[in-house]
């Protein structure tokens, strides 16, 4: 095992587009497991975009991560709601609805929630 790791999402092991070219998520796996970064393109909204692939009426994923750009709304089934933006640290609970807010992509890096982020459940 080696002392340092430096990998780029640039060339991700995985890239999963998001429904009608509203974005993608480039997903690193490593030794601490999967490694996420997805850019939210302005218009994105998971019931519109993820939800046909998760099958769920809203996110069941649990998100650990941080913002880089752009800002996203949240908004928990129980109507509790937050909106995030750059430098912000999040962690959102399954149960949720999410879309990118202005005209500018939402780029969020996530820890916990994306080794099965828009992908269709396996047959």
């Amino acid at each position: 095992m080696t002392g340092l790791v430096i990998r780029s999402f640039d060339s991700a092991d995985e890239t999963r587009p998001f429904g009608d070219g509203k974005g993608r998520l480039d997903l690193l796996e490593t030794a601490g497991g999967p490694v996420g970064r997805a850019v939210f393109e302005p218009g994105w909204r998971w019931s519109e975009h993820i939800k046909p692939l998760a099958g769920t009426d809203s996110c069941q994923e649990a998100h650990t991560g941080y913002v880089v750009s752009g800002r996203i709304k949240i908004v928990m089934d129980d109507g509790e709601s937050a909106e995030a933006g750059p430098g912000d640290f999040i962690r959102v609970a399954p149960g949720h609805d999410a879309w990118v807010v202005g005209d500018e992509p939402c780029v969020a890096v996530d820890w916990t929630g994306y080794g099965d982020y828009a992908k269709p459940p396996s047959a």
